[in-house]
């Protein structure tokens, strides 16, 4: 048998997918440290929907002890008396329980979450991926996980073509590594998805910090036409101004030595020099704020999100020719 889990465990944060997969996967040790694995229950409940009175049956210890894992849901929209029988079971979990908490890190019982950290819960982070290079690393790892190693093109381009849902890219990583053979590259990626997404992100940002007006604004259209997100779009074209920044202020150099020192690809860090020289420090910086701002319209502060996109890559691209 295998060891058995620790009876509290706290699964913080919203990710649908990587929630899943955090309380699949305890309850998968709980059951290989039992004696019969097929009849172990994992109860679940809605700890924002279900009254003191049910969270405390579920709660209260077992005549028999058995072994059994609780997945207390939707926590952070529990009650102050839901929260008070949680904390009074998460404090001494009864015997055979393996108690899981499922909490998004806000609501209005906010404050249970340090305190079951508090308690020694062992804590699933399983926040949102906001930013780029959080799904380019998800990409990567899903990869490591089918024993098959990809380039950083390979991930870009996957990103690029199926978009920032991690159940897609997930199914995506995992159909590649099976239909190829583990053999990977980014012919095979556009194999697969060249319907999905032809004119990508990277594609208008690439265009937009080299100065071409006529293409880029071209290329935005078509992405968005072909329903590339928002948020996928704005991500790159940030992602474009940081390195076009970052490279920068690293002056000249060999782009295998600044590669090391910036944590970049050296093919990226070659690219962005030659990007780099149509820009001013000055411009860069207005460049910065305009793509800061276009992260938080495409996250619900515009009305109209195709409009602050049209708008913050014609900004850039005047940026660019004033340079």
């Amino acid at each position: 048998m295998s060891q058995r889990p620790a009876p509290l465990h706290l699964v913080l944060g919203d990710e649908e997918l990587l929630v899943e997969r955090a309380v699949g996967e305890i309850a998968a040790q709980a059951r290989a440290a039992t004696n019969e694995p097929d009849s172990m229950p994992v109860d679940r409940m809605r700890a924002g929907d279900a009254s003191t009175a049910e969270l405390a049956e579920l709660l209260s210890p077992s005549l028999f002890a058995e072994d059994r894992v609780i997945v207390l849901e939707s926590a952070a929209e529990a009650g102050k008396d839901a929260v008070s029988v949680i904390q009074d079971a998460a404090a001494s979990p009864p015997e055979g329980v393996v108690l899981v908490i499922l909490h998004s890190g806000g609501g209005r019982a906010k404050a249970l979450a340090p305190a079951l950290q508090k308690l020694g819960a062992v804590v699933h982070n399983c926040a949102k991926l906001a930013k780029a290079g959080e799904r380019v690393e998800f990409v990567r790892n899903e990869f490591r996980a089918a024993n098959v190693r990809v380039s950083p093109d390979v991930v870009q381009a996957l990103i690029e073509a199926v978009g920032s849902d991690l159940r897609e890219l997930a199914a995506a990583s995992s159909q590649l590594a099976a239909d190829t053979g583990g053999k990977v590259d980014v012919a095979a990626v556009r194999q697969y998805y060249s319907g999905r997404a032809e004119v990508t992100g990277f594609d208008v940002a690439d265009l937009a910090v080299s100065g071409d007006r006529p293409a880029a604004m071209e290329a935005l259209r078509w992405a968005t036409d072909r329903g590339v997100p928002a948020v996928l779009l704005a991500d790159a074209l940030a992602d474009s101004v940081h390195t076009i920044a970052r490279v920068g202020s690293a002056g000249r150099g060999d782009p295998f030595k600044l590669a090391g020192d910036l944590g970049m690809p050296p093919w990226k860090v070659k690219k962005a020099q030659g990007q780099v020289r149509g820009w001013t420090p000055a411009t860069i910086g207005e460049a910065l704020q305009v793509v800061a701002a276009l992260n938080a319209d495409v996250k619900g502060q515009a009305a109209d999100t195709n409009y602050a996109l049209e708008h913050a890559l014609a900004r850039i691209l005047d940026l660019r020719e004033s340079a």
